[in-house]
């Protein structure tokens, strides 16, 4: 059978999972592709390192020249997170001659136009499938299987660590803290989570997302972006009581005054697709004009879904679908002008609001009054027991109608500045 010699470039988590499934499931590779796909080079940067993935002698190396070197080598999958030296590795790799497979979606967010515009120049190809959501095929199906469809909105969970401390933290009854540490042991959340937390990670991708859905360059740290760092647990118990749960949905919608992007935790009600996802799984829900709403579901990280990804990405472009794709969608190219993103405020949306208000006679008069002098209709109110009876202080929950963002922003600015208004504000989107 043919034989197409292949490279890995970093034996981390998800490396060690495409060298995996290379070695021990060659026949597998080799039935979808036509051709043995033959590893022929690993390169770490710490020969000494214990490693959790057993190679055939004389695999590993140091030396990145020996892949580049390499005229047998074809498909490099370049497997180092970050930035850099992950570009110059790139880069470099692709001046080599060398088709390049990726997971590293900061990379793409980042400097993907200049990535790819260097690729055409010198006729190789990068295929990125397992940058967003792990082993969940979106990127295929958005920019191949849906591409007879203009993308009119797209909302998704796409970070597994946000999605596992929210499900713990609702369904445990668990403080945010208590949820992160866990997803820590479990091997869910890096030491340092802070770009999965603050809602980084999701907008990276999801400006990865809206360039293949919507054909929009942007910026991914332009993004407005909230994470779950700031969530209390009082409000998910309270959102579960109404019939929702608390999900970090990535948010992507084409109006008449542009196209809005957003990353924030949001009220899904039970019932529907995404309130289910729960643990690590990611989800995507896509509408399109022709084919209306598609809906993805799956496990969007670890070591064997990121590497079923990336080998698939790899079989493709041994047998050159990557390379007819690649040419033909014309991605991310620095010839391209940025998109600007439509105003925030513009988005019509319904509100949870929660105040802790004094106990008083004519309070939710006030919040009324002040909520309506912005054309903001009150679906329902919540007023809950005092968590401390003695302190007069108690949590109202106000349900608004669709409205403009904007609106209700300039309300609860007012709201807080009342006397009868203490601190802990709280203001979510309802997904509709």
């Amino acid at each position: 059978m043919e034989k197409t010699e292949v490279a890995i470039v970093g034996l981390g988590t998800v490396g060690s999972g495409v060298a995996r499934l290379l070695l021990d499931h060659g026949d597998r590779t080799a039935r979808h592709a036509g051709r043995t796909l033959w590893l022929s080079h690993v390169v770490v940067r710490d020969l000494s390192r214990e490693r959790d993935a057993q190679l055939p002698d004389g695999l590993l190396t140091d030396d990145l020249q020996r892949v580049i070197a390499d005229p047998n080598v074809k498909v490099v999958a370049q497997l180092i997170g970050g930035i850099e030296p992950a570009r110059s590795i790139m880069l470099q790799l692709l001046a080599g001659g060398k088709d390049i497979v990726t997971a590293n979606k900061a990379l793409l967010a980042e400097h993907g136009p200049e990535l790819f515009d260097r690729a055409r120049q010198l006729g190789r190809s990068i295929a990125f499938e397992a940058s967003v959501a792990g082993g969940i095929p979106i990127i295929t199906n958005i920019s191949q299987c849906l591409s007879a469809n203009q993308v009119t909105s797209l909302r998704g969970i796409l970070n597994g660590t946000s999605n596992f401390v929210v499900t713990r933290m609702q369904q445990n009854n668990q403080p945010y803290e208590k949820s992160l540490h866990r997803a820590q042991q479990l091997g869910f959340a890096e030491a340092d989570p802070t770009q999965d937390v603050d809602g980084s990670d999701s907008a990276q991708k999801l400006a990865i997302l809206a360039h293949l859905g919507f054909g929009a360059r942007v910026r991914w740290n332009e993004i407005p972006r909230r994470g779950i760092d700031t969530l209390d647990k009082t409000d998910m118990n309270y959102a579960g009581q109404l019939g929702y749960r608390i999900k970090l949905i990535a948010f992507a919608l084409n109006t008449d005054q542009g196209l809005q992007l957003t990353v924030t935790p949001m009220l899904v009600e039970v019932g529907k697709p995404l309130a289910e996802v729960r643990e690590n799984f990611n989800a995507i829900s896509v509408v399109g004009d022709a084919v209306g709403p598609v809906f993805f579901h799956g496990q969007g990280a670890g070591r064997m879904p990121t590497a079923s990804a990336v080998v698939a990405d790899m079989i493709d472009t041994a047998v050159g679908r990557t390379a007819l794709t690649f040419k033909t969608l014309e991605l991310w190219s620095e010839g391209v002008p940025r998109v600007e993103m439509a105003d925030p405020g513009d988005l019509r949306g319904q509100f949870y609001l929660r105040f802790n208000v004094r106990d008083e006679p004519g309070v939710l008069g006030q919040l009324a009054g002040l909520l309506g002098d912005e054309e903001i209709s009150i679906a329902s109110v919540f007023q809950h027991t005092a968590d401390n009876e003695d302190d007069g202080v108690v949590p109202v929950v106000i349900m608004t109608r669709a409205s403009l963002e904007r609106n209700v922003n300039k309300a609860v600015a007012e709201i807080e500045k009342l006397s009868c208004v203490f601190a802990g504000t709280e203001r979510l989107r309802i997904l509709d």
